[in-house]
């Protein structure tokens, strides 16, 4: 028993690396949660779209009333960045920058809002919602609330009463959290299927000397790296199928057996399938120690997935936090099964995920042919 603890210790110590990650590992995952819990939202993207306008001297300008709330959202943004004002003359537009995920949500002011005010007539301000995320729903409608509540706040008692009510429009039914978790939950299954049947796969395959077999064959190095990174992706690709539709059915997401929904739904585990593999395989391409994937597998989960904004806002990540955010290929994978299950959004809100996932992988997949050794 003596000589198993003896030799275990003995590869311990012989492994620099896997002893500095074990030893980082509690600190990635003490800042990284620390910073991604708990937040405030900052830099909300809010459109605006005001239709109490007057024609003054041939310059359309804003009315009284309806200036007051761009000076407050103006002083929100100036105090506390929660909110980003923007400014559109086109509601609809407004509304479908929404749909795709381009703003937060949109303030509407109505016309002769200002002479509603003036004469009583309980006036009224519009906010519609992108509530598939909880978080940022509460924390817009918490702002304009109370907003609304300075702006109902008379210097002197008047005459007549002079209420201001929000109506709140949520373009979606109610997102219950498991189906908030639910894109975040598919990209994980996929990330550790990719580490699992991938990454440690690998690592033992060339311990046990399955690899010096592939290089005693005619086969290239570009074919090699080739053929391992595409059975990771197609194993990965079923891990997130699999995952895809019994999440959807336990969390009741019915947009997921949409037939069109479906098709983009492939391209999105598709894509994130390649980037995910052809990242680990660039990690792994020099690594000979099979301890080393097992070690690094809980930085990576800490590292990837809680800044991607799969349980928690990325707006409320510090500056740093979502630096990693931007470049993490999580972040975009999560962004755009959001869009197809939750928003029921088509391909104009998930393009840009599919455009960096595809170069992600594309770099990657470069990398790991470069590193890769072709001899023994």
């Amino acid at each position: 028993m003596m000589a198993i603890v003896e030799r275990e210790m003995r590869k311990f110590v012989r492994s620099p690396a896997l002893m500095l990650v074990a030893m980082i590992f509690p600190l990635v995952q003490l800042i990284v949660l620390g910073n991604a819990f708990g937040g405030k939202i900052h830099d909300a993207r809010l459109g605006i779209v005001d239709h109490d306008r007057i024609l003054i001297q041939g310059v359309e300008t804003d009315r009284p009333q309806a200036l007051r709330i761009r000076e407050a959202l103006n002083a929100i943004h100036a105090n506390a960045r929660t909110l980003d004002a923007v400014d559109y003359s086109d509601e609809k537009a407004a509304i479908e920058d929404v749909h795709n995920g381009k703003i937060d949500g949109v303030v509407v002011i109505p016309e002769n809002y200002s002479r509603d005010v003036y004469m009583g007539r309980q006036p009224r301000i519009g906010l519609v919602l992108d509530n598939t995320d909880n978080f940022m729903t509460s924390t817009l409608e918490q702002n304009l609330t109370e907003l609304v509540a300075a702006l109902n706040q008379q210097p002197v008692e008047p005459r007549l009463v002079q209420q201001i009510a929000l109506n709140v429009v949520e373009l979606y039914p109610y997102i219950e959290y498991m189906k908030y978790l639910l894109p975040g939950s598919i990209a994980l299954a996929m990330f550790v299927s990719v580490m699992i049947g991938g990454g440690i796969v690998y690592i033992d395959d060339k311990a046990r000397g399955v690899h010096e077999g592939y290089l005693a064959t005619p086969i290239s190095k570009i074919e090699l790296v080739f053929g391992m990174n595409l059975a990771g992706a197609i194993k990965a690709v079923g891990s997130g199928l699999v995952l895809t539709f019994i999440g959807s059915l336990i969390a009741g997401v019915s947009t997921a057996f949409q037939p069109v929904t479906l098709f983009w739904l492939l391209l999105m585990i598709a894509a994130t399938s390649s980037a995910f593999v052809t990242m680990i395989s660039c990690m792994m391409a020099r690594v000979e120690d099979p301890l080393v994937p097992r070690a690094i597998f809980g930085i990576l989960n800490t590292l990837l997935f809680f800044p991607s904004g799969s349980i928690y806002p990325v707006k409320a990540f510090p500056g740093w936090l979502k630096v990693i955010a931007s470049i993490d290929p999580f972040t975009y994978s999560v962004h755009g099964f959001k869009a197809l299950l939750l928003r029921d959004a088509g391909f104009a809100a998930i393009w840009p995920d599919l455009l960096y996932l595809a170069c992600f992988a594309a770099a990657m997949l470069t990398g790991a042919t470069l590193l890769f050794k072709r001899t023994l």
